[in-house]
């Protein structure tokens, strides 16, 4: 039992029994008496088997008092209990569910006056008002076209009524083009009256939101994102995701499950999780942000080939992928990185990030090295400066700065990335034949080491540059040539004039395409922060707590207060 001072003491009615229901700090435990079975006459003989359950304070939604009217109904038993307890009062609160699905449960208690009925619904909700963390006012964009376009439907069904219940207030914009969200948060949006920003959508709906969030923040702090070594000032406001795409890949790399209810109900709550932002730059341009996946080569191929497709919806990944693994290109280049001090654990070590992750919590150092401008130089080999540097011909490049798993990939491209530890884990994929490279692939959808082949190669870094070697095409037709060789021309998704090459794939930066080949990368630690908690360890649906001996049975009505 929670053995903080008592707050609130009763013996109330719940479920045709008797309870004991204490309500300390942080904990609301009622333990049920089963009724006696040998005497038949009374509704207060109890036998001393008992059934304890207990809530935290920090999970309950809402507490309310009940509207159900006892006395109409024709039962005797019934009329016996709502004789004896005629007021009621309801506490919602999260009752956990298999694969990390969270559902919002009511228990209903009856007391025998008015007074101590209003009683325990002002000390719990007085509880509740301390809980800092809760948004109570939120900005929602949605998506109404991502995934199968069901993203509205989703809000105003199973979402809404959620915040409605827990007195959440909450302006909604519906995105009528891609953009909308980001430049709206950039510039129009009165962020000063909002606790949270929410997006209902999928991946990049999310995207949107983090670069009009996190460019606002820098604009509003006098920071320039286009100096690489500039110290980016965290966001003040949340995220929270509602997810309603395609993949939903980082709502399921941050809760566990692609489920609308879930991600609603951590929002309510108030849950908090930083996350690793990696600001991508090309020489003194900043072209993007990054929380999941950056990909070069492989997965470049298939995102810049499945815009051309976005007709198909979700299909067209599935197609681009077939066509891509056939075409089996390579592309050469160097990379360099940075690696991560060794505290910081290693991508094969199978220390999963989860809830209250200790990598996460102790962070990197204080002091980080800076990234100089002799650094961009160097080609050659570890000097002493802790620059490490490979070259060579790769099938894919990649960049994972959580585990990017979802639900065709359960585990990810890195099984033990982590998401606030201010690294990213660089999988570096060489030239294979297509047996080999599909063997990698399907390592992502089942338990076996990912990167347990001779060909793939593994760091945790901190930064890293990756340049290509170029052969510049001097003409439209050499253009045209190189396109055919490849099957894939890079798309330019900014304003900065694209450099093609004949042997150049292009990054793809959690789905978007980015316009240059060159380009540096560093981990930003916790720049944001989302309204979760990290995926759980699988718990019961409650806490069912060990049966404490005997209570001292309170007299019915009798009420301790702190």
């Amino acid at each position: 039992m929670d053995k903080q001072p008592v707050l609130l003491c009763s013996r109330l009615f719940q479920k045709r029994r008797q309870a004991d229901v204490t309500l300390s700090r942080t904990v609301l435990a009622w333990t049920e008496t089963e009724k006696s079975r040998k005497r038949r006459t009374g509704i207060s003989s109890f036998s001393g088997k008992a059934h304890s359950q207990a809530v935290q304070v920090c999970e309950l939604v809402t507490v309310h008092k009940a509207e159900e009217d006892w006395t109409r109904r024709r039962k005797k038993k019934a009329k016996q209990v709502a004789e004896l307890y005629p007021h009621a009062f309801t506490v919602s609160y999260v009752r956990r569910t298999q694969q990390h699905r969270w559902r919002c449960a009511d228990v209903t208690f009856r007391c025998t006056s008015l007074a101590l009925c209003e009683r325990w619904i002002h000390v719990i909700n007085e509880r509740l008002s301390l809980l800092s963390n809760r948004p109570k006012s939120l900005l929602v964009y949605i998506n109404p076209y991502g995934g199968k376009r069901r993203g509205k439907h989703i809000y105003e069904q199973k979402v809404a009524p959620l915040f409605q219940h827990a007195c959440i207030s909450t302006d909604v914009i519906v995105t009528e083009h891609a953009n909308h969200a980001r430049d709206h948060l950039k510039t129009e949006a009165n962020l000063d009256k909002y606790d949270g920003v929410v997006c209902v959508g999928g991946d990049g709906m999310f995207s949107e939101i983090l670069h009009g969030l996190a460019t606002r923040t820098q604009t509003d702090h006098g920071v320039d994102q286009n100096q690489q070594d500039a110290e980016l000032v965290p966001c003040s406001l949340r995220i929270g995701i509602i997810p309603a795409g395609s993949t939903d890949c980082i709502c399921f790399a941050t809760v566990g499950t692609n489920d609308p209810v879930t991600s609603a109900l951590h929002i309510i709550v108030g849950d908090s999780q930083p996350m690793d932002v990696c600001s991508v730059h090309h020489d003194d341009t900043f072209l993007s942000y990054s929380v999941s996946l950056l990909g070069y080569g492989f997965y470049g191929d298939v995102q810049t080939d499945s815009e051309r497709k976005r007709w198909l919806g979700p299909a067209r990944y599935d197609l681009s992928g077939v066509k891509t693994f056939l075409n089996h290109n390579h592309y050469e280049g160097t990379i360099s990185f940075l690696p991560a001090e060794n505290h910081m654990g290693n991508p094969r070590d199978k220390l999963l990030c989860r809830s209250g992750c200790s990598v996460c919590q102790r962070g990197p150092p204080v002091k980080e090295q800076q990234w100089q401008l002799s650094e961009k130089k160097k080609t050659e080999t570890d000097d002493g400066s802790g620059w490490s540097v490979v070259r060579g011909k790769f099938l894919a490049i990649n960049a994972a700065s959580m585990s990017c798993a979802c639900p065709r990939s359960p585990k990810g491209l890195s099984p033990s990335a982590h998401l606030a530890d201010g690294t990213t884990d660089l999988i570096l994929v060489r030239r294979c034949s297509r047996l080999d490279f599909l063997k990698h692939l399907l390592r992502h959808t089942n338990k076996d080491d990912q990167f347990d082949h001779s060909f793939v190669e593994v760091h945790r870094v901190k930064k890293f540059r990756f340049q290509p070697w170029l052969q510049e095409p001097g003409s439209l037709e050499d253009l045209s040539e190189a396109t055919k060789k490849t099957g894939f021309a890079p798309i330019c998704s900014g304003q900065t004039p694209c450099s093609y090459s004949k042997a150049q794939s292009s990054w793809t930066c959690d789905g978007e395409i980015l316009c240059h080949a060159d380009i540096q990368v560093s981990v930003r630690c916790g720049l944001v922060r989302l309204f979760a908690r990290g995926i759980e360890e699988q718990q019961p649906q409650q806490c069912v707590l060990d049966d404490p001996g005997p209570l001292s049975a309170p007299d019915p009505g009798q009420q301790h207060v702190d």
